[in-house]
């Protein structure tokens, strides 16, 4: 362990030396200048969406869809065909700016009612962001660097594509470079293995009851580059995915592995106006299912039931959306997207293996700060033994947002988890 530990350190180093020498590349600048005007905004909106599900996935997740709970099995849930409606996207934010004696301070804090985790399936207060950033710093909650938020696509689904990063991780962020065109920044950001024992518990019963350790924070760097065409995005991840047994002896069985992925991004911008887009990204790592938007899990069993060893599993995700203006009434956006896991030997046969999503809505902006519409929704999901189930759905969405401050850019929003 003592020499998994230095190579990780080692290979950790290696990482953020190799992130800063980015800072070299040409005309990036100096830091963008913050506003030195004071303000306190007040933002937000109410939603209200109706869901049709033709056939039926996890109670729990009604509200939205996600690959990962869609039942393989049938009637796992019960008969197919549910009816859903909540008012859990309802946002809530507050931003802050004001001058200090040197640079000013800028901080967010925002949520919505779309419960997850123990309050999964709740119409429960969820933290989106919670942050501060001063001169090149920023601590607090809000989007990884290791995601592109640019291109979740305008849907009303909550959840959004499978197979592109979005999670919002508690952070220690540094911006070498931040200007309009170009930013540059690496951060330590909080630890998460999710862990699956697997087949292991053939072995011995109390193998079952590993949980990941989390002993050092992930690292992260993000580019950014963009232009009136649009902009494109690299941005990198290196963490250790660890395990250990409570309650054992000396908590064994216990390991680790090196967990990296690479994530690049962009949008092309089109139409005589450059409002229409086409937004892309292709992520591959290993360990990194926990950045995921939906699917998977960061480390699991390898090798033989005799000789059995931790292994951070690989995994592929890609997101292809199209956001189209038919007027300014008028908009659409349809794309695919799909996570694919490499499984190992020693993980079970109804281990997540891929997650496929697509989506096409038609919505309408009658007026500002209003907006309604419709979407078509399919999703599927594949086991590591090839079992397989989907789901087909509609919602009806309507969108009514708020600011003490013209915010908002012709109704659009920003959609997602």
């Amino acid at each position: 362990m003592e020499n998994s530990t230095r190579r990780w350190f080692s290979a950790a180093g290696t990482f953020v030396v190799m992130a800063a020498l980015l800072v070299a590349f040409p005309g990036t600048g100096t830091a963008l200048a913050q506003d030195n005007t004071p303000h306190v905004e007040v933002y937000g909106f109410v939603q209200a969406d109706y869901i049709q599900d033709f056939k039926r996935v996890d109670p729990a997740w009604n509200d939205t869809l996600r690959p990962s709970k869609i039942p393989t099995t049938d009637d796992q849930f019960g008969e197919d065909g549910q009816a859903s409606l909540s008012a859990k996207q309802s946002r809530l934010g507050v931003l802050m700016n004001f001058p200090t004696s040197n640079h000013p301070v800028y901080t967010k804090f925002e949520f919505d009612m779309f419960g997850v985790g123990v309050d999964e399936g709740q119409t429960t207060i969820r933290l989106r962001h919670a942050y501060g950033e001063w001169n090149h710093w920023l601590a607090g909650q809000t989007n990884t660097l290791f995601m592109d938020a640019s291109i979740f696509p305008n849907v009303i689904d909550y959840w959004g594509p499978a197979g592109m990063v979005f999670i919002r991780n508690p952070q220690i962020r540094y911006s070498f470079v931040q200007t309009e065109h170009r930013t540059f920044s690496i951060a330590i950001e909080r630890p998460s293995s999710d862990v699956d024992p697997g087949q292991i518990r053939e072995i011995d019963p109390a193998l079952g009851g590993v949980t990941g350790s989390e002993k050092v924070p992930d690292f992260t760097a993000q580019f950014r580059n963009v232009e009136g065409w649009g902009h494109w995005q690299v941005a990198g991840l290196l963490r250790k995915v660890a395990f250990d047994t409570p309650g054992a002896p000396d908590a064994e069985p216990k390991g680790s592995e090196t967990g990296y992925g690479v994530d690049l991004t962009g949008s092309l911008k089109l139409g005589k106006e450059k409002k229409n887009s086409i937004m892309a990204g292709v992520v591959w790592g290993k360990g990194i299912a926990s950045y995921m938007n939906d699917g998977g899990v960061d480390l699991s069993a390898d090798g033989t039931l005799v000789d059995p060893e931790p292994a951070a599993l690989p995994l592929l995700g890609v997101s292809a959306y199209y956001n189209q203006y038919w007027s300014d009434r008028f908009s659409s956006a349809f794309g695919y997207s799909f996570t694919k896991v490499d499984n190992r030997d020693l993980q079970a046969v109804d281990a997540y293996h891929n997650g496929e999503y697509a989506s096409a809505n038609l919505l309408y902006y009658p007026t500002k700060n209003v907006m309604c519409g419709g979407e078509a929704l399919w999703g599927k999901r594949t086991d590591n033994d090839d079992d397989s189930g989907d789901d087909l759905r509609v919602q009806f969405s309507f969108h009514y947002s708020f600011s003490t401050k013209d915010v908002f850019k012709k109704n659009t929003r920003e959609s997602g988890t």
